[in-house]
C-alpha cells in the first residue's frame, strides 16, 4: 500500500509529534508498505521518513522546484519527483497513493488534506483520509467541519473522512485497509 504522509517540516514542531511520526514511518516499512511524502527536510517530514529509511523501507517524494531551489530536498528518498507548483504536487501525491494519513502540520497541510477530501467528495478519487488529532492539534477544524454538516452548507459530506486520536488508532485503521 503507498501511504500519503501530509505533515509540518518545520523543525519548530515538538517532541510529541515527531515521536508519532516515527511510529507511523516504523509502521510503514516493518510492514512494506511505500511511504509518499512531500520530499522536503525538516520536522515531522524527517521525522517519518527517517524512521522509515531506518527499517529499509521505500520512499517517494513529491516535490516542489521552490523547495529544491531552497536547498531542502531530502536525500535518503528512493525516488523522487520534481514538478513546478504545489498544485502538480498535490496531484501527484493523489496519484501516487492509497490512503492519505495526516499529521500536525501548517498551512501546507490543511491545504493537502481540504484538497484531499474535497476531491473525494466530488468524486475525482475514493482516497481514504485518515485525520490524526494527536494532543487535539485538530479540534479547532473538527469543530468547524461538524457546523458545515449541522448546517448541511455544501458537499460538507465527509464519508472518507476518519478521525484518530492517536497513532494506535491510526495504524488500527490502516491495518483494516490492508
Amino acid at each position: 500500500m503507498n501511504i500519503a504522509v501530509f505533515c509540518a517540516s518545520s523543525d519548530l514542531a515538538s517532541e510529541s509529534f515527531k515521536s508519532q511520526a516515527k511510529e507511523l514511518g516504523y509502521w510503514i516499512a516493518r510492514n512494506g508498505h511505500t511511504l509518499v511524502y512531500g520530499g522536503a527536510t525538516g520536522g515531522l517530514m524527517d521525522a517519518v521518513a527517517q524512521a522509515v529509511r531506518e527499517e529499509s523501507g521505500y520512499i517517494v517524494g513529491v516535490i516542489s522546484q521552490k523547495i529544491v531551489d531552497k536547498g531542502r530536498k531530502s536525500t535518503i528518498v528512493d525516488e523522487m519527483l520534481c514538478v513546478e507548483t504545489l498544485s502538480e504536487r498535490k496531484e501527484l501525491l493523489k496519484d501516487y497513493s492509497d490512503i492519505c494519513v495526516v499529521l500536525p502540520g501548517g498551512f501546507g497541510t490543511f491545504d493537502e488534506l481540504f484538497d484531499t477530501i474535497s476531491s473525494s467528495v466530488l468524486e475525482y478519487n475514493e482516497l481514504q483520509t485518515i485525520l490524526v488529532n494527536i494532543d487535539g492539534y485538530y479540534d479547532g477544524i473538527l469543530t468547524q467541519i461538524s457546523r458545515m454538516m449541522q448546517e448541511r452548507l455544501g458537499f460538507a459530506r465527509t464519508k472518507n473522512l476518519c478521525v484518530c486520536n492517536s497513532m494506535e488508532e491510526c495504524i488500527n485503521v490502516l491495518k483494516q485497509k490492508e
